[in-house]
């Protein structure tokens, strides 16, 4: 942890410390404020139906019991 006060004076260093993979917590009169971490891009773009065909759904996912549904309308009793 480092106070934001020293951080400003060090930048370049600690941007070194975070570029070998370590995480620096920035601090303002010792509390913790932000952290530093490696950016990590993206290695491949998201799209749409890549896991068709891998993930299965009860057909009845969505159908919720009337006594839990009771439970949530009206609280435990």
């Amino acid at each position: 942890m480092i106070n934001v006060h020293e951080a400003k004076s060090t930048l370049s260093a600690l941007l070194r410390r975070v570029e070998r993979g370590e995480e620096v917590v920035l601090a303002r009169a010792g509390t913790p404020v932000a952290k530093l971490v490696p950016y990590r891009a993206a290695t491949e773009p998201r799209r749409p139906g890549r896991w068709a065909g891998e993930i299965w759904m009860a057909p009845d996912f969505d159908d919720t019991p009337e006594d839990l549904l009771q439970l949530f309308e009206q609280g435990a009793t």
